[in-house]
């Protein structure tokens, strides 16, 4: 997660076959129950180790798509559960890394990631590689939608350098649009991306809004509040967001000490206030952290 800066146009329809579709589990082509789950306790798990019995207060989840507890025992417990896939960033661990390297549509490293690559997504090749390849390898292995990160990066390169990277943010929700023409009935969350949610809200089944009132310092290596400012912001974007479509689930994801179990209650009570469903952490997401009880 925050692969992002946290701190050509649509596909021409239909490239999927009718055959590619059938090949998939017909399970897993299901959006993801939006207006219920966004009330409902989420959670973020990018690791393998948690007992099953871990995931028990949680209604969606958002895995790594390779990485992951077994599925089948979550989704036989009514776990709604979205695969990773990054596509405004390739890791070099990713194994179509080399194959998009080759295609020369890489760009800088993300200084707060080392290893992973800005990616032009006004590029068809990628759209296609989204749309035909990555997405149904993560339905084939049982989730039932995708969580769409690093959508930040497109708007970002455009800011700072509109000539090179004109278009980048129209092509970033393109790519969007492109995703849930081809997958109508599967779930898609978006992280961030708050350049181009309001084309993209209706699109979606969730909407994460990550690091909203506490972020993660890469430098002091440590949590932080945000600003007043990026907090008000960031919620007034998810709140435009479910105004423009009432079923989209609102969700938001911010980094704590776990120690801290008066503040990490308090961010979940600022958030519930804000009619979010939220999820506090730690940055490396590679373990659950439950909420403090009461």
């Amino acid at each position: 997660m925050i692969g992002g800066l946290i701190g050509r146009r649509a596909v021409a329809g239909g490239l999927l076959s009718g055959a590619a579709l059938l090949a998939l589990p017909s399970r897993t082509l299901r959006a993801a129950s939006s207006g219920q789950a966004s009330a409902a306790p989420w959670a973020v798990y990018y690791a393998d180790a948690a007992p099953l019995a871990a995931f028990q207060p949680y209604r969606l989840l958002v895995l790594d798509s390779r990485t992951h507890p077994p599925l089948q025992p979550l989704a036989d417990r009514g776990k709604t559960l979205l695969g990773y896939l990054s596509v405004g960033e390739v890791e070099t661990h990713r194994p179509w890394f080399d194959r998009v390297k080759g295609w020369g549509i890489l760009d800088q490293e993300n200084p707060n990631w080392p290893g992973s690559f800005y990616v032009d997504v006004r590029d068809r090749r990628w759209v296609k590689l989204v749309v035909e390849d990555l997405i149904p390898a993560i339905l084939r292995e049982g989730f039932h939608g995708v969580f769409l990160d690093t959508l930040d990066n497109p708007p970002h390169l455009e800011r700072t350098d509109p000539k090179r990277w004109r278009g980048m943010t129209d092509a970033a929700a393109a790519l969007v649009r492109a995703i849930r023409r081809n997958w109508p009935d599967i779930g898609l969350m978006q992280n961030r991306g708050y350049e181009i949610l309001p084309q993209t809200a209706p699109l979606l089944s969730h909407a994460l809004g990550e690091s909203v009132y506490a972020g993660w310092d890469f430098a002091a290596k440590r949590p932080h509040r945000q600003s007043a400012e990026d907090y008000r912001f960031q919620v007034d974007a998810l709140k435009a967001a479910g105004a423009l479509n009432p079923q989209l689930g609102l969700h938001t994801l911010d980094y704590w000490t776990p120690s801290d179990a008066a503040g990490v209650r308090a961010i979940y009570d600022l958030q519930r206030a804000n009619g979010f469903s939220p999820y506090v952490a730690t940055v490396e997401l590679d373990r659950l952290i439950p909420e403090p009880p009461r």
